[in-house]
C-alpha cells in the first residue's frame, strides 16, 4: 500500500471517529443540561444509534454495493451530516433535536461500513494492514474527548453552566464537512455488486440463521443481545454520571477506556490461546459487573480511583466480549456466510439489543431521579451490574467451551 493511500485512509478513519466521539460521548450530559431532557427522552436520543444500525444495511446493500462508488456516497453522507449537526447545534428543545439526531444517525451509521469497505479495497493483506489504519479511528475518538475537556473545557462545571456543550455539535459539523469534501479525493472504490440482485435475506444476514441451530451459537447469540443492555447504560449514563459527581475533565477521562481498548485488543489472542473462548467471554461479562459496582460505590474524592478503574475496564468489557464474539462468529460461519453472520450479529446487538438497553437505561434513570435534579447513581448502576452477572452465570452454565483455530484468532 502506497504511503499516500495510507495517509488518506488514516485521515479518513481519524475524522470518521473524531466526529462520532466528539458529540456522542457527551450527548447524555448535553441533553440533561442544555435541553432539560428526561431519562426516557435521553434513551430515545441514544436509541437513534440502534435505528441507524438497523437501517444501515439497506443503504449499503441497496445503494452503495450496487450503484455508486463508496467514496462518493461517503462524501455525500458526511456533507448532509454536517448540515444536520449544525441544526443540532442550534436546537433549543428536545422536540426539535430528536428528529435531527434520528436523521443524522440514519445517515452516519452506514458510513462505518463504507470506511471499512474503502480501506479493504486498497489493501493487499487486510489481516495485517487494517489494524494499522483502524487505530487512527480510536485516536480520533480520544483526541475529540481531550479537545472537549483540555482545550475548550466545555464539559467543566463552568462550561456546563454556560451551556457550552452545545459547541460540540459545531465542532463535529465542521469536521464532517471536511471529511465530506476529503472523501471525494479518496481512492476509487466501485460498487461490489453492480448488476446483481440483492435479496432482503442477504441484506439482513438471514442466511446465517442456520447457525442458531447449534446450541452453543444460540447461547452466544442470546448472551450477545442481553449484554448490550448493560452496555447501553455505559454509553448513555457514564458522562452525565462523572460530570454530576464532580470528576474533573470527565470526557477526557473517558478516553482512558479507548486507550484500554487498544491495549487489551493486543492481549486478546494470548488470552484466547491460554484460557479458551468461554473463559474469555466470561471475563468480559464479569468486567461489566465489576465496572458498574465500582461506579456505584466510588466517588470523585478519595475513591476516585474506583471510577478510573471502572473506565479502564472498558478494554476487557468490549474486546473480551464483542471483539471475541466477532472472531467466534467468523470461525463458526465459514467463508460462504461469513459476511451474513457478522451482519446478523451486528443487527442483533447494536440494533435490537442496544435499542432495548437504551430504553431500559432511560426508565431506570427517571426512576432514581431526585427532586433536586440529581440522581441516585448507586441504585442506577446496581441494575446493569446485577443484569450482567445473571447473563454471565447463565452463559457459564449452558455454553460448552470450544477451541478456536489459531488462524482465526490472529488480530
Amino acid at each position: 500500500m502506497k504511503n499516500l493511500v495510507r495517509f488518506q485512509l488514516s485521515t479518513m478513519m481519524f475524522l470518521e471517529f473524531f466526529i462520532w466521539g466528539g458529540w456522542f460521548v457527551t450527548l447524555g450530559t448535553f441533553l440533561g443540561n442544555n435541553l432539560q431532557a428526561t431519562g426516557a427522552q435521553t434513551g430515545m436520543a441514544f436509541s437513534t444509534q440502534s435505528w441507524g444500525a438497523i437501517i444501515a444495511p439497506f443503504i449499503i446493500g441497496l445503494i452503495a454495493d450496487r450503484f455508486f462508488n463508496a467514496e462518493r456516497i461517503l462524501g455525500v453522507l458526511h456533507l448532509l451530516g454536517a448540515g444536520l449537526l449544525y441544526l443540532m447545534f442550534n436546537a433549543e428543545d428536545f422536540s426539535t433535536f430528536y428528529p435531527l439526531v434520528l436523521g443524522y444517525m440514519i445517515i452516519y451509521m452506514p458510513t462505518l461500513a463504507l470506511v471499512n469497505s474503502i480501506s479493504f479495497n486498497q489493501m493487499t493483506d487486510p489481516s495485517k494492514q487494517f489494524s494499522g489504519i483502524r487505530v487512527f479511528g480510536t485516536l480520533g475518538w480520544i483526541i475529540a474527548g481531550m479537545v472537549i475537556s483540555f482545550v475548550f473545557a466545555w464539559d467543566s462545571a463552568e462550561g456546563r453552566a454556560e451551556g457550552l456543550l452545545r459547541n460540540t455539535f459545531l465542532m463535529v459539523s465542521i469536521a464532517s464537512a471536511v471529511l465530506g469534501i476529503f472523501s471525494f479525493t479518496l481512492p476509487k472504490t466501485p460498487p461490489t455488486s453492480k448488476g446483481e440482485k440483492v435479496t432482503l435475506s442477504e441484506i439482513l444476514g438471514l442466511e446465517a440463521l442456520a447457525l442458531l441451530k447449534g446450541k452453543n451459537f444460540l447461547m452466544f447469540f442470546i448472551a450477545s443481545v442481553l449484554i448490550c443492555i448493560p452496555l447501553a447504560f455505559y454509553y448513555q449514563n457514564a458522562n452525565p454520571f462523572l460530570a454530576e459527581v464532580g470528576m474533573e475533565d470527565p470526557t477526557a477521562m473517558m478516553t482512558i477506556g479507548q486507550i484500554s481498548e487498544v491495549l487489551f485488543l493486543l492481549l486478546l489472542p494470548f488470552f484466547f490461546k491460554k484460557f479458551g473462548f468461554k473463559i474469555t467471554l466470561l471475563a468480559g461479562m464479569l468486567a461489566w459487573t465489576l465496572r458498574y459496582l465500582l461506579f456505584a460505590y466510588g466517588d470523585a474524592g478519595e475513591l476516585v480511583y474506583m471510577l478510573i478503574i471502572g473506565i479502564a475496564l472498558h478494554g476487557i468489557c468490549y474486546d473480551f466480549f464483542f471483539v471475541a464474539g466477532q472472531i467466534y462468529t467468523d470461525s463458526k460461519a465459514g467463508p460462504k456466510i461469513k459476511s451474513a453472520a457478522q451482519g446478523l450479529i451486528t443487527l442483533a446487538t447494536y440494533g435490537v439489543g442496544m435499542l432495548i438497553g437504551f430504553w431500559v437505561a432511560g426508565q431506570i434513570s427517571d426512576m432514581y431521579l431526585n427532586t433536586d435534579g440529581s440522581h441516585d447513581w448507586e441504585q442506577i448502576w446496581i441494575v446493569p451490574a446485577g443484569f450482567a452477572l445473571v447473563v454471565m452465570i447463565l452463559f457459564a452454565i449452558f455454553f460448552k467451551d470450544e477451541k478456536i483455530a489459531k488462524k482465526d484468532i490472529e488480530i
